[in-house]
């Protein structure tokens, strides 16, 4: 199980965003989105090393594609275009909702 603290997570619209770019990922097998705390955690499949580093790195670096910096890791510039794309995310999430009620 693979533990993060992220930034800017709004809403389940972001939750949703969140879950779909991660489970695109063959190694994921389940993503839990705690909205309130900001914090996630992705369950890996079995042939997935729940330890290994690089797993960990490769999906904060594609959280922070999507606009979800891990908390404490982003600065500046990069703080500002995730703030962005997260907003971005967000809306992308909430239609996402809306369409499949």
């Amino acid at each position: 199980m693979i533990e993060l603290q992220l930034e800017n997570i709004k809403c389940e619209g972001c939750a949703s965003s969140i879950r779909k770019g991660l489970l695109s990922d063959a190694r994921v097998r389940d993503v839990n989105v705690d909205v309130e705390q900001g914090k996630i955690s992705i369950e890996m499949s079995a042939d997935s090393s729940e330890q290994d580093e690089s797993a960990r790195s490769e999906l904060a670096a594609a959280l922070l594609k999507m606009g979800y910096p891990e908390s404490g890791t982003a600065e500046g510039i990069r703080a500002a275009k995730a703030k962005a794309k997260s907003f971005v995310s967000c809306a992308i999430g909430r239609v996402d909702n809306m369409v499949n009620k």
